[in-house]
């Protein structure tokens, strides 16, 4: 039988082949045992066995309930401080290494959802760097350019992924960790909200700060792995359920972006300046309205991570190790590890009293007036020989835009944006984005991705470095999670610009729609002259028509107080749309139509309103 031809690994193209027949788990482990014999780019600490490999194939494809596994065949990878049973856990010190006997449960999860892990790959030091070349493993090559640094510290986990030698990866993002190397090689990069990825089984940097990260080559596939790896877990004293996202902006035709000031575009390559203003234009062309913002508390956060206390807590994580074996260690990481011996108790409580104080202040500057912001993912792309002339500098300029991340609790995702000139002249090499929003917002900002990425063009259209063009009918990204929103339709003073309205907004209620009813209702002026009673008429009696509403979603926990503001005779049923679907909406008690004047043939409130001088 002949070998099928090399296939695509994103998760889209790899289901549609496993559904074809084209293509087994088994062909897929045999064109990944291929790529990854060789390692040019340092992305690999460890492989496993090809054996092995081909075992795990066979064993699910033998599985009666392939069909029903959502990651059935996926070959992905995992950082080497995460732990994979029978792997040993490196974080890239091999004199820390130690063997688990189980795996991390975010590993767990997914290959009971039939994913294959193919290995462990390479890191900065103890997950301290964001450049990739603090590894004695070797200074991990960038997939399009081997003279640029590849991001770290997921250093190879971006990679293979970009390489397109497996479909996803993990990493772990604490300042930037999984998103400068996205934004690096051309990846989707997110960030969970803190909690929402268990990290029972990885090896801490700042552990109240760390997240588990997914690399993969487009939302859609971001959000299946996601999908499948997320849940409270009882082992993590961090891990938190998933609440609702709320107002779903990232597939709303009304999108408000915040962005930074001009004057707080800071590049240190012009090429990534232009790179940006282009993604703002392409913010635009999506339909995006754009609110400058003020970065500077912002920023401000950011340095907190490096110049402030939260050091200790790397020092901490590994504490007995770097005490007992500080020679084990990089000397760039020894020296910034070992840094956070130094604060006071009392400086981290100041830290923390000034990081709630800026937690306010940001939220209270952005989420008011925008859904999300758009910023660069990092100020420029060095090369290796930059990052080891001057390595914490170059390492704390590429952290500016990510460091403040989950200090603030947001969630986030990395997007590719554009391609632009190399800073050694080597041509078009990518650069990247960053969406952010409260935490738990993910689904949203993986639908918003998604669709950032559906209207890329040009060699930004492209799955990483696989020069493979993007799959032109994925399907939305499958993490699921509640919107915790009512939609309710309001046909009288609740309208936009009517006396009640401020009942809505003043508990976060955002305008879905303006439409009509289905034509079976009239509508009646109650006495009071200052409310309409909607009555539907009953199946099949004449006399019903399309009747003006507009549609609001607010906050299910607030719904209730604004039920209970609701004085009779009117109170709140389902209303029929005229597109079919039912939502909330006002009705009225027939008792209440006593001296009330149909005024149907308006067609709404606001028409008869007007027709009145009101």
């Amino acid at each position: 039988m002949s070998t099928p031809a090399k296939i695509s690994l994103d998760l889209h193209t790899l289901r549609s082949a496993y559904a074809a027949g084209t293509h087994s788990p088994l062909d897929v482990i045999e064109q990944v045992i291929d790529a990854t014999a060789a390692d040019p780019h340092h992305a690999w600490i460890h492989r496993r066995d090809a054996e092995a490999l081909r075992a795990d194939a066979r064993a699910l494809m033998a599985r009666a309930d392939a069909a029903s596994l959502p990651l059935y065949g996926v070959p992905f990878a995992i950082k080497d401080n995460i732990d994979l049973a029978g792997v040993p856990t490196t974080a890239a010190c091999p004199a820390f290494a130690y063997t688990p006997e189980a795996s991390a449960t975010v590993v767990q999860k997914l290959m009971d959802a039939g994913a294959i892990p193919i290995g462990k790959t390479n890191l900065d030091q103890f997950a301290t760097g964001l450049n990739g070349t603090r590894s004695p493993f070797g200074a991990c090559q960038n997939a399009f350019d081997p003279r640029l640094v590849s991001g770290g510290s997921s250093a190879g986990s971006s990679v293979s992924v970009a390489l397109g030698q497996v479909s996803f990866s993990l990493g772990t993002d604490t300042a930037g960790s999984g998103r400068v190397p996205a934004a690096f090689n051309q990846l989707v990069g997110l960030k969970p909200s803190l909690g929402r990825l268990s990290t029972h089984g990885v090896v801490p940097a700042c552990r109240s700060l760390d997240v588990v990260s997914i690399f993969a080559l487009t939302a859609q596939d971001a959000g299946r792995v996601l999908a499948a790896a997320e849940g409270f877990d009882a082992l993590d004293p961090y891990s938190r359920a998933a609440e609702p996202h709320g107002f779903d902006f990232g597939r709303s035709a009304t999108l408000r972006l915040g962005v930074p000031l001009p004057a707080q575009r800071r590049f240190t390559d012009p090429a990534w300046a232009a790179g940006f203003e282009a993604a703002v234009a392409h913010a635009v062309s999506l339909g995006a309205e754009l609110v400058e913002i003020d970065f500077e508390p912002l920023l401000e956060t950011a340095r907190l991570l490096y110049e402030g206390p939260w050091v200790a807590e790397r020092y901490q994580a590994i504490r007995g190790f770097i005490d007992a074996q500080p020679e084990a260690l990089f000397p760039v990481t020894r020296e910034i590890t070992l840094g956070g011996a130094q604060p006071l108790a009392a400086d981290a409580f100041a830290a923390m009293y000034r990081l709630k104080a800026l937690k306010r202040r940001c939220d209270d500057l952005l989420w008011p007036q925008v859904d999300a912001v758009l910023a660069p993912t990092a100020p420029g792309h060095p090369s290796i020989e930059a990052m080891l002339a001057e390595p914490i500098l170059r390492n704390s300029e590429l952290g500016g835009y990510t460091n403040f991340m989950n200090l603030l609790d947001y969630s986030a995702v990395a997007v590719p944006a554009a391609r632009v000139d190399g800073s050694l002249g080597a041509g078009a090499n990518p650069f990247g984005i960053t969406l952010f929003a409260p935490a738990h917002q993910d689904v949203p900002l993986l639908h918003l991705a998604a669709r950032w990425q559906a209207q890329l063009s040009g060699l930004a259209a492209t799955l990483g470095a696989t020069g493979l063009p993007l799959p032109c009918a994925a399907p939305e990204p499958a993490a699921a999670q509640a919107s915790g929103q009512v939609r309710v339709a309001v046909c009288g003073a609740h309208l936009s610009g009517m006396p009640l309205n401020p009942q809505l907004t003043s508990r976060g209620a955002r305008l879905v729609a303006t439409t009509r009813t289905a034509p079976v209702y009239r509508l009646h002026a109650l006495a009071d002259g200052r409310r309409p009673g909607l009555m539907r008429v009953a199946e099949g009696e004449p006399g019903g028509t399309a009747i003006e509403v507009e549609v609001w979603e607010l906050p299910a926990s607030r719904f209730g107080s604004f039920v209970a503001a609701i004085p009779a005779p009117l109170g709140i049923g389902r209303t029929l749309l005229a597109d079919g679907s039912e939502v909330c909406g006002f009705i009225c008690e027939a008792s209440g139509l006593a001296g009330a004047t149909d005024i149907t043939a308006h067609g709404g409130w606001r028409a008869w309103k007007a027709g009145q001088g009101g």
